[in-house]
């Protein structure tokens, strides 16, 4: 495969094409809030802001959200912490052309999820999950390296999923790279009632 294809990820519109082992499936097809599952899997939850400024935007990115080349966007990194572990890398990518009425509160999220404004928002309409392989040679794997502080040649394949979100005139996407880390987490807790009557 040649370098310059690396750099474009190729989303599909069913898991069963990116190959992913069954319990990486599992979190790939997560439905409803991920920031919802990932606080019932772990004691402590924690949204840590990398990065949110301009940017260009991804080659894979750009026909996405409307664009017919790579432009400048907003641009907005996180890593989702379970018990302080990074378990999820996200990416978000807006379109200059959006309108602060469109995405109101995008500007001030700080260390705030995301997606639970995304999911309680009534004038947001979710599109279809995608889901990709995401190779050494992706710009987002470099990314993830450098945040995790890994250091030497990138070996690792990575899933990923992408949903596109539309709210009035604007779109926003959202994509969700799953490290490793997130296999590791316990299933949620049950709390049986212990009352007698």
């Amino acid at each position: 495969m040649r370098p310059a294809s690396l750099r474009r990820a190729r989303w599909l519109a069913h898991p069963d094409g990116v190959g992913a082992p069954a319990a990486m499936r599992d979190w790939l097809t997560t439905p409803g809030s991920l920031t919802a599952r990932l606080i019932a899997h772990s004691g402590h939850f924690r949204v840590q802001k990398l990065r949110q400024a301009g940017n260009m935007c991804l080659a894979d990115e750009a026909a996405a959200i409307g664009l017919a080349r790579p432009q400048r966007v907003w641009e907005r990194e996180v890593l989702l912490r379970c018990d302080d572990r990074p378990v999820v890398y996200g990416h978000t990518v807006v379109p200059m052309s959006a309108s602060a009425s469109d995405w109101p509160l995008f500007s001030a999220l700080g260390e705030r999820s995301l997606g639970t404004t995304l999911f309680y928002d009534p004038k947001v309409t979710r599109g279809e999950l995608e889901f990709a392989r995401l190779r050494p040679g992706h710009p987002l794997l470099a990314r993830v390296h450098d945040v995790l502080g890994i250091d030497g040649p990138l070996h690792e394949t990575y899933f990923a999923r992408r949903c596109l979100y539309r709210r009035r005139q604007g779109v926003l996407l959202v994509t969700e790279v799953f490290l490793p880390a997130v296999l590791d987490l316990a299933a949620p807790a049950t709390h049986m009632n212990t009352n007698t009557k």
